[in-house]
């Protein structure tokens, strides 16, 4: 066992004593004294592992490479690397300790399913304000009341070295990803036999917990904005969402709004959470599975498992790049695994179970989150029979002029219907814009009248 294993474990044991489920530990001095030394800035462990098919972090990628312009397409800074090996349902119990129960079942269920593995690329960077506040806030922070929200953090990571599953999960909500951005994407269902309708969104989004010079006082306890305006098909065009994501679930629920075109009305939505199911998704996954997940924690239990070293998604240049169409992606049962790339990477394990009295289409979930970023690449979800149903998948890239690893293509395949979403399509779009001037006033119920409206 690596001596990170064993730290992985100790931690997990101590935190069931230290850290019971209505009080709640900052960090201690010692600990925060190893971020930027024998952790990086944000946590994870900067060391390489004693095999060397996971390098030391040395900082991700801080600049673009050439010939990137902003707001265009991502050049794969890796695209002379080539495939170390491929897994797939013939050699998949060769590798079974590097890979999550949803991998193996898509892979047993799919023949023509395989992990394409590349070399691994610790590439996940943010600017150096994130850094200094994750080791600011480290003293600070914490889980607030049941651990529906947290307190004592603004701009970085709260628990760069989480004593729980839930700080985990709320590094993952409060993860780095840019001041604000804009984006155009497509969304597909497809069939069985791979017939499908896009569906075209605008999104947007403000990230005001890690604005610089952002306060708690300032947030007024909302940590992001959020709007969704459905551009295609025509049967959908018009309709549009706001949400008020909140830092203090447990003082305030997320706030969320809808614009019905054909009302030409504003009304609350309250339904925007849990398990309700996504706009225009065909019931292919709930409104917290959204960004990998999102929302109040509030129905399950989590449990802090450890640290793994498993195949994840990871630089999906390739999948992202604007030479492939959406025809290319989209094929029957599972997307083209042609163009997607997985590495080896070390990953916080957290097990979500369905609390006793509470209600949600799964019964547990098992969250796979990058050591680097905190953005979850993997996600198992189970029914309640306690059979793995759907696999999620976030396919990552390092938005360069950010910089911010998140991802690009979120795919939740569905074992039991044969059918999956894929959501983040931008292929075939106009690329990023995370120049976008907004203040909280144009996510107003009001503002959103006026757009509808127009």
């Amino acid at each position: 066992m690596e001596e990170w294993q064993i730290r992985a474990a100790i931690l997990a044991i101590l935190s069931l004593a230290l850290f019971p489920a209505t009080g709640w530990t900052k960090a201690p001095a010692e600990e925060i004294a190893r971020l930027g030394g024998e952790l990086t800035p944000l946590g994870g462990l900067r060391a390489g592992n004693e095999a060397g098919t996971i390098p030391p972090w040395e900082g991700g990628i801080v600049t673009p490479p050439p010939g990137y312009k902003p707001g265009g397409d991502y050049p794969d800074p890796y695209a002379d690397d080539t495939v170390l090996f491929t897994i797939n349902s013939k050699n998949m119990a060769q590798y079974a300790g590097q890979l999550s129960a949803g991998h193996q079942a898509m892979l047993n269920a799919y023949g023509d399913f395989y992990l394409n593995v590349y070399p691994t690329r610790r590439s996940a960077s943010a600017p150096q304000r994130i850094y200094d506040a994750t080791r600011k806030i480290a003293a600070t922070a914490e889980l607030t009341e049941a651990g529906n929200g947290v307190t004592g953090a603004v701009i970085g990571i709260p628990f760069p070295i989480p004593a729980s599953g839930l700080e985990v999960i709320w590094n993952h909500i409060l993860r780095w990803r840019g001041n604000a951005a804009a984006r155009y994407i497509a969304q597909a269902a497809p069939t069985r036999n791979g017939d499908y309708t896009l569906v075209k969104f605008y999104d947007e989004f403000s990230m005001q917990y890690s604005h610089e010079g952002m306060t708690e006082e300032k947030l007024n306890n909302i940590i992001l904005y959020f709007k969704q305006k459905v551009l295609s098909p025509a049967r959908l065009a018009g309709g549009i969402l706001l949400v008020h994501e909140t830092l203090d679930q447990f003082k305030e629920h997320r706030k969320a709004w809808v614009y019905n075109p054909g009302q030409r009305r504003v009304r609350r939505a309250p339904n925007v959470a849990f398990d309700n199911p996504g706009t225009a998704s065909d019931g292919m996954r709930t409104t917290d599975q959204f960004d990998m997940f999102s929302g109040s924690p509030e129905r399950y239990n989590w449990e802090l498992v450890g640290k793994r070293e498993i195949y994840v998604p990871y630089n999906s240049y390739k999948l992202h790049s604007n030479t492939l169409k959406y025809k290319d992606i989209l094929k029957p049962l599972h997307i083209n695994p042609e163009h997607l790339r997985y590495e080896l990477h070390r990953v916080w394990v957290v097990e979500a179970t369905l609390k006793k009295g509470m209600r949600h289409l799964y019964k547990r979930r098992t969250f796979y989150v990058d050591e680097d970023s905190w953005q979850i690449l993997l996600v198992d979800q189970y029914d309640n029979r306690d059979q793995l149903w759907r696999v999620s998948e976030g396919f990552a890239i390092n938005y360069y002029e950010v910089p911010a690893l998140w991802t690009t293509l979120e795919v939740h395949t569905d074992l039991q219907a044969g059918r999956y979403l894929a959501i983040g399509l931008d292929n075939e779009e106009r690329g990023y814009d995370f120049n976008i001037k907004r203040t909280p006033a144009d996510y107003s119920p009001a503002a959103l009248r006026r757009e509808g409206r127009r």
